[in-house]
Parts: C-alpha cells; structure tokens; sequence
C-alpha cells in the first residue's frame, strides 16, 4: 500500500518566532534577487501595472461613493442625534472601504498571477536554475492550466470575501475594530497572499490547492512571516506592482528550500502530489 505523499518534517523545526521572522526574510531575499536581475524586475511589471490600473479606477470609483454606501448601511441610525448619526456613519465608511482594500489586497495577486502567469512562471524558473536548477515543467494541458488557475482565484476571492464580512462587522467594535482588526486582517491577508504567491513554485511540482495549503498550515509562523511582510509592503503606494516580483522570487525560494519536499522534484513524484 503506497504512503501518502506529506512533506517531511525537517530535522531540527526552528522556533516559531524565528520563523516568523525567516519568512519575512524570504521576502528580502526575493527583492535582493529582482535587484540583481534588472531585466527579470522590469519584465514582471507588465502584468502587474496593468491589474493596479484596473484596481485603482475601482477604488477611486468607490472612495467618491463610500458616503451614500455609508448612509444606506447606517439607515437605522436616521433617527439619531447628529452627532451619533455622523460617528456611525464615518465607522461605517472606514470600514467599508477598509474591506474593499483588505478584498482588494488579497484579490490583487491572484488576479495578477493569473494575467500574468507566463511572466511570473519564467520569473520563477529563473529564480530555480539560480539556485541550482529547476524542477521539469508538468505535463499538463494550457487549458487544464488556465482552468484551474481561474477555480483557485475563484475560491481564494470568496473566501476573501467571506474574510471581509467578518472584518468589515468587526470594525464597529469600539476600540477593538480599530486596533485588532487591522492588525488580524493583516496577518490574515499575509497568509492568503503566500498561499497565492506559492503556488507557481508549488505547481510546477504538482502540488495543488488543497496539499500547498496543507503544507502552509504545517509551516504557519513562516508563512506568516513571509505574507504579513509582502502585505504591508503591498500597502505602500506602488509597492505591489514595485515588489511583485520580488515577492514572487521570494516565495519560489522559500517553497524550494521549506514547503517542498526537495528542491527538485521528479514528474513521478508530482504525479503522486496531484492525487490529493
């Protein structure tokens, strides 16, 4: 009876504050590599400039209509004094359009892998063959490709999504929806924008969703690490189209060196990674 295909455990697990701190490291690493390949940097702007132009029409789209969005979420609140009636609504406003940017931040890369799939899938490779060489290219059909790239956009923007009710409720909590929230819709952000940016390094050795998921849960404070980092320099102007490939270097080498099982992976063993 053949053995399930898990990672395994490394000899000696860091801590879970190093880690946290190594993933963060990881993200360095990716933007010292970008800056020693010029031509590789600039070549992954393209799809990112253009997702960013996209995005940031809507959000300005919004930022004019937040206030009658706010009026009509804060409608029990009409009979209120003027001042209550105001507090609640500029609540309501920033926590209206903080889920916009929390949806949007997660959205962007995956929106932004997808268009931009054979920018970062060569960005990728030659981020492997600078570390020694890169894993055969899966035999799969383009369309089979495409197609599972959308359904994981799909589902990482409904869960997304979901992420953002929560937080966008949370958000009239006093004190608390100012102070903790953003900081848990961070690290929460963090973790789904590894997951994303993992996955053309993961998938080229077969490892899908679910599995690249399950090794994340396994190595959480790195990944964390890893994601909280890119988020927060996602959140300076131009920061995710300036960062992405470094971002998407960065998380090619921490799965070839702590999520994959070896940093080259033969066409048998990523077969066996796509039966989970």
């Amino acid at each position: 009876m053949s053995q399930p295909h898990l990672p395994q455990p490394a000899a000696a697990k860091p801590s879970a504050v190093k880690d946290l701190f190594g993933g963060a490291g990881y993200l360095l690493r990716g933007l010292g590599w970008t800056a020693r390949h010029p031509a590789q940097w600039l070549f992954g702007l393209i799809p990112a400039l253009i997702v960013l132009t996209v995005y940031m029409a809507a959000l300005v789209f919004l930022a004019f209509k937040v206030d009658d969005l706010a009026g009509w979420v804060t409608g029990f609140a009409d009979g209120w004094a003027d001042a209550a009636r105001t507090s609640a609504r500029i609540v309501a406003g920033v926590a209206i359009y903080g889920a916009a940017l929390f949806l949007a931040m997660i959205t962007f890369t995956a929106v932004t892998l997808l268009v931009g799939d054979p920018f970062y899938e060569a960005i990728a490779v030659r981020v492997e063959e600078s570390q020694g060489g890169a894993p055969p290219e899966p035999d799969v059909p383009l369309l089979t490709q495409i197609g599972r790239a959308i359904a994981d956009t799909l589902v990482v923007g409904a869960i997304a999504l979901g992420f953002a009710v929560v937080f966008f409720a949370c958000g009239f909590l006093p004190v608390v929806g100012q102070t903790v929230v953003p900081v848990v819709a961070a690290l929460v952000s963090g973790y789904f924008l590894a997951g994303e940016l993992t996955s053309v390094a993961l998938e080229r050795r077969g490892i899908l969703r679910r599995e690249r998921f399950a090794r994340m849960r396994a190595d959480r404070p790195l990944v964390v690490g890893f994601g909280a980092a890119t988020f927060v320099v996602f959140l300076i102007p131009l920061g995710a189209v300036l960062a992405m490939p470094g971002a998407v270097a960065g998380a090619t080498l921490m799965a070839r060196e702590r999520l994959a099982d070896d940093p080259l992976v033969t066409a048998g063993d990523a077969g066996m990674a796509q039966h989970h």
